[in-house]
């Protein structure tokens, strides 16, 4: 059996849970732009509707390379998802204090996954 990094899989849980969070703000703020009375709530909500579509397609994007990283214990995978969270971040800077845990597990996993790859190597000889 294949040895996976730990930390790029508490990347992707802490990931998922942050995606799951914005699709439903995301969807909050659309049923809310749908029911506004005034005008000034329905430009509100429309604007952070369309600040935050980059930030979700981002880390949508992050998280599909986190997990195919984990999967198949691929370095370029997770420094690329890292990078991603990282951008995610900057994207909507209100929101960036959710998106700490994957990054730094992201990084930290793909530290380690060197380690991990030639463990694998050297027990796949083995046997």
């Amino acid at each position: 059996m294949k040895k996976r990094s730990v930390a790029l899989l508490i990347s992707a849980i802490s990931g998922l849970l942050v995606c799951a969070f914005l699709i439903y703000s995301f969807i909050g703020m659309g049923k809310e732009a749908l029911t506004s009375d005034s005008s000034s709530e329905l430009i509100g909500s429309s604007f952070a509707i369309i600040t935050m579509i980059p930030q979700l397609v981002c880390a949508l994007i992050a998280l599909l390379f986190n997990i195919v990283s984990w999967a198949i214990n691929s370095r370029p995978f997770a420094l690329t998802s890292g990078i991603l969270y990282s951008v995610t971040a900057i994207l909507n800077l209100f929101n960036a204090v959710f998106f700490i845990i994957p990054i730094v597990f992201s990084f930290i996993g793909y530290a380690k996954l060197k380690k991990v790859i030639e463990y694998n190597r050297q027990t796949r000889s083995v046997t």
